[in-house]
């Protein structure tokens, strides 16, 4: 079942808070992302914190997002 993203609040400490479209809470931890190339940038936590919410995933650019069903599967709920 694949669920969109319909809110984002990006932390401190690389967490994304997410809430799905079935209102479902949860936490993504992007700290292991880091080392990709590809999110070398989400280093700077002030680029990290333009996250965003469009196509029902998370995004900060054209080049930079993350799958919606990587965020559901890996997060962890909110209690």
């Amino acid at each position: 079942m694949l669920l969109d993203i319909i809110k984002v609040i990006p932390k401190d400490n690389y967490i994304l808070h997410l809430t799905f479209e079935n209102q479902e809470e949860k936490e993504f931890d992007c700290k292991h992302l880091l080392e990709w190339k590809v999110y070398e940038p989400l280093k700077d936590i002030e680029f990290f914190k333009k996250a965003h919410v469009m196509y029902g995933t998370v995004v900060w650019n054209d080049n930079i997002d993350i799958a919606p069903e990587s965020l559901y599967l890996e997060s962890r709920k909110v209690n």
